[in-house]
């Protein structure tokens, strides 16, 4: 495994966050990670407080691994943070400028708190707010997009500003890309298409098969998808918006959340998972660049040893021998 400040900080063997993907991120996804050594999130923006101490219940149960919960800023419910802090092992929050009264908060029931950033300035922001490590977030991603500047130039400004370890998210799902993230100096890596495609996922069969069928060319960034969130870009396929676009009904579907059954309005950012009904090839199939690298259904364990033992051997590759760097 490898070891670097973030996972030394977290107790983790390997420098892999997965995404927090609501309704994607099962217990059962985010435990097989955990499991994995690398660190498991369940998305809690859809959850009221006893159903994210259900999931968190069932996550303890199920794995000794490190653990975390996220929260969307828009959709943050107060009294669902202690809950989150006395069970995981992190909090992280996105999309909002960082808060030291919400990081205070997390602190202290012990936990440890992160925030997702899209600019330079927000990284900044979340390291004076109190924040143990930032997850600097490129264009690339999937899902809801926080910034307007893709990876590599933005975590190049934050690793030369911030002293906290510091996560490449956008566009990662291999294990050069990860190996290519390490060597710039991050101290890990959020990977989510590809665990939006693993076993353990809570995503929608149909969803999984327009994954596994689409490339980095068929995704665009879109704030198509903007029923219940207005005005925040996100990355998703094309062909979701086409779909979306020439469906006849304004309701799509139904998704079953709890004891409580949720109705799908046409584009509603809510993405369709295994509990959801209806017309799913409309909805929000949220994908990012790296999908062209989602190639086949995989446990959650074997995609984190994969990339691990991929990034370790080329790192191991690159380093000089002799007085030379190998080619």
């Amino acid at each position: 495994m490898i070891e670097t400040s973030f996972t030394k900080l977290v107790n983790a063997s390997a420098p892999i966050q997965a995404a927090s993907m609501p309704g994607i991120s099962t217990p059962e996804l985010v435990a097989a990670v955990a499991d994995a050594g690398a660190v498991g999130m369940l998305g809690a923006s859809m959850l009221s407080a006893d159903l994210l101490e259900a999931e968190l219940e069932r996550i303890a149960k199920a794995t000794p691994g490190v653990f975390g919960v996220n929260f969307l800023i828009p959709f943050l419910d107060p009294a669902c943070i202690p809950i989150a802090a006395r069970r995981a092992r992190i909090v992280e929050f996105f999309y909002g400028e960082p808060q030291p009264a919400l990081v205070d908060e997390v602190h202290s029931y012990g936990a440890l708190v992160s925030w997702q950033v899209g600019s330079l300035a927000e990284a900044i922001a979340a390291e004076r707010a109190g924040c143990d490590f930032v997850v600097a977030q490129g264009t690339e991603a999937g899902g809801h997009v926080r910034g307007e500047t893709s990876l590599l130039p933005l975590l190049s400004q934050v690793l030369d500003a911030l002293h906290v370890p510091v996560l490449a998210a956008g566009g990662i799902a291999t294990a050069r890309d990860l190996a290519a993230v390490l060597a710039c100096g991050a101290a890990g890596a959020r990977v989510g298409t590809r665990f939006a495609a693993a076993a353990e996922s809570g995503a929608h069969p149909s969803y999984v098969k327009a994954l596994l069928a689409s490339t980095a060319a068929d995704t665009c960034l879109t704030d198509a998808f903007s029923v219940l969130w207005p005005g925040a870009p996100h990355r998703v396929l094309r062909s979701a918006i086409d779909a979306a676009r020439a469906a006849p009904d304004e309701v799509l579907g139904e998704i079953q959340l709890g004891d409580q059954t949720i109705p799908i309005s046409r584009f509603s950012v809510i993405a369709p998972t295994d509990r959801t009904t209806g017309n799913i090839d409309a909805m929000a199939l949220y994908a990012g660049e790296s999908v062209t690298h989602v190639t086949s259904v995989q446990p959650a364990a074997a995609i984190v040893a994969e990339l691990v033992g991929g990034a370790e051997r080329l790192l191991r590759e690159a380093q000089p021998t002799n007085g030379r760097r190998s080619s």
